[in-house]
């Protein structure tokens, strides 16, 4: 049954399409709070095709606690729009109690005290679960891989990704594209990436020095399934060289060419494909906007940006759904695909309660022999923390005060900076924190914590820059993180205003004195893209300051003064 929603936000994208969400059965009961696997995974099977998309895992096998953002701002078209409503207008928006699982699931607001009651998420063992019901139910289903697998944690780190390949292929996937894999180096993608048993797809991903497509990622695979053709084509990161360091992977090019999109959607309709679906890794709004500019697609699976919606959003033919991050969900899309179209279609965002979904025993088993010989040094308990830890938000998150805290002491340092990734599970107050916590929110192939000075002028660059990243009014010019973190600096930004005009009101907060363009400013701060960087591990700085410390409190922020949203 399609509800009001759902008709009128397709019938104002277009009257040829049909679509309906299970999110209205997974709402009552969650009202009800009796959830069971089987209510999980419950779908109503429509249609003859079925997809099933995971994206921005961060290296997680096991279950963890990720708590989604209070503050997401969109900004120009995007202003007000999901996925940029948050807290209790996003549960008001969806009709979610509060309280419930879908409110534990989809919203940060009392997150601490539901964590509690609703326990962890996500594990690619419950995972695997999951998708082996989908599969039973429609044996022939598709599973695509978003990227932002092969990183984010220990295990990860200290096997250069072994431990995500080994795990992952056994879940069976049938195509993946890419992002922060690309930072294992040119030659770890490549080693990996030759041996995988599916599809590596990349239509932006070029050779750098030609300016043509590579042979090691495809533009696109061709699927036949339920008596129908799929093009399924990837799209990479388009910002890599930008936004990670260029000289990981010097050989390869990127960008969002959609006109190179654009042709091949034209190629693979030519060659018969009655639905094309868009495995994406642009982030949301950019996806959005190619929807729009891109004739043609059907699908848009969304990823990047870590955003999870209940409901797909629609842009013209195009259905864009984004599946979140960390493992904390998997999305289920059945399509019915007649008479050389995708003429409706049915949605299931499920997410991955681990207390409820029984790990799958041969999955649970590789996961505990990838992890066995680093158990010891990983769950190694480095002190406690009575704050909730997390990183999502636009400007700060508490991990991310704790990490800039980390630099001002241990490398005696005015001011710190912590760049605005939203990768990273979240702790509650009461936990132990082990080593591999603290790599869940650091872990990455150029860690150093450099220590250097930059006057004030040249402070206020970096933050304009990282600004025009993400409140750049044209989606195209966003990189979808969030802004560099600050500690021991506030400032005021405005999100309305153009580019080098947004930061003003930059403070020394162990002063109160205004910052001087003109003084040098000493500066710790870590993940750097250039070459040669020097400095200690940021995850044994990290872990200095918590033995330290013994207890982690982290007071609340307010450092930034944010206006225009």
């Amino acid at each position: 049954m399609i509800s009001r929603r759902d008709f009128l936000q397709v019938s104002m994208a277009t009257s040829a399409i049909i679509g309906a969400s299970g999110f209205g059965n997974w709402a009552r009961l969650a009202a009800q709070q009796a959830l069971t696997q089987d209510q999980l995974l419950q779908f109503d099977t429509f249609g003859n095709v079925s997809l099933i998309h995971i994206t921005d895992i961060h290296g997680q096998l096991k279950p963890i606690y990720f708590r989604e953002p209070s503050v997401n701002i969109g900004v120009g078209d995007n202003k007000g729009a999901v996925p940029h409503v948050t807290g209790a207008d996003f549960r008001k928006l969806y009709g979610i109690a509060d309280g419930g699982p879908n409110h534990y699931a989809l919203s940060s607001g009392d997150f601490s005290a539901l964590a509690q009651s609703y326990g962890r998420v996500g594990g690619l063992d419950r995972m695997a679960t999951v998708i082996n019901a989908i599969r039973a139910d429609r044996p022939d289903a598709i599973l695509l891989d978003g990227g932002d697998t092969w990183h984010g944690s220990y295990t990860c780190w200290k096997t250069q990704a072994q431990d995500m390949v080994n795990v992952m292929n056994a879940l069976r996937p049938d195509a993946m594209t890419f992002h922060w894999e690309f930072t294992l180096g040119s030659d770890r993608v490549t080693e990996l990436v030759e041996e995988l048993p599916f599809a590596a797809l990349g239509q932006n991903i070029f050779d750098a020095e030609w300016d043509e497509p590579t042979e090691l990622f495809p533009p696109y695979k061709m699927f036949e399934r339920g008596g129908t053709k799929i093009a399924v084509i990837g799209q990479a990161f388009p910002y890599m060289p930008i936004a990670n360091p260029r000289w990981m992977f010097p050989e390869f090019s990127f960008g969002i060419r959609d006109e190179n999109m654009a042709s091949m959607v034209e190629e693979v309709r030519a060659a018969g494909a009655e639905c094309v679906v868009l495995l994406s890794h642009n982030g949301f709004d950019v996806d959005k906007k190619m929807a729009g500019v891109v004739p043609g697609i059907d699908v848009i699976l969304s990823g990047h940006t870590h955003d999870a919606l209940p409901e797909p959003v629609v842009v013209g033919d195009t259905i864009i759904l984004p599946s979140g991050s960390n493992g904390k969900f998997v999305s289920r899309v059945d399509l019915d695909i007649r008479d050389g179209r995708m003429q409706g279609y049915r949605t299931k965002l499920i997410p991955i309660f681990s207390d409820v979904i029984e790990p799958d025993a041969e999955v649970a088993a590789l996961i505990d022999a990838e992890r066995a010989p680093y158990l010891d040094e990983m769950t190694e308990v480095i002190g406690q923390t009575d704050s909730l830890l997390y990183r999502r938000g636009n400007f700060n998150g508490t991990w991310d005060d704790l990490i800039c805290d980390a630099l001002i002491r241990e490398r005696d340092a005015e001011i710190a900076l912590s760049p605005g990734v939203r990768w990273g599970p979240s702790l509650i107050p009461g936990q132990d924190i082990t080593r591999e916590d603290i790599f869940g929110v650091t872990s990455m192939s150029y860690g150093e914590a450099y220590r250097t000075e930059m006057t004030g002028e040249f402070l206020k660059v970096v933050l304009e820059d990282v600004a025009d990243n993400i409140f750049n009014p044209d989606p195209y010019y966003q990189q979808g993180g969030d802004m560099v973190r600050t500690g021991g600096l506030g400032y005021r930004v405005d999100v309305t205003k153009p580019q080098g005009a947004r930061i003003s009101n930059m403070t020394l907060l162990s002063t109160g004195e205004p910052i001087d363009p003109a003084r040098a400013y000493v500066v710790a701060g870590w993940a750097s893209v250039n070459e040669d960087t020097e400095g200690p591990q940021i995850w044994d700085v990290v872990e200095s300051h918590i033995r330290k410390l013994g207890t982690v409190t982290v007071q609340q922020n307010n450092s930034v003064e944010v206006v225009g949203v």
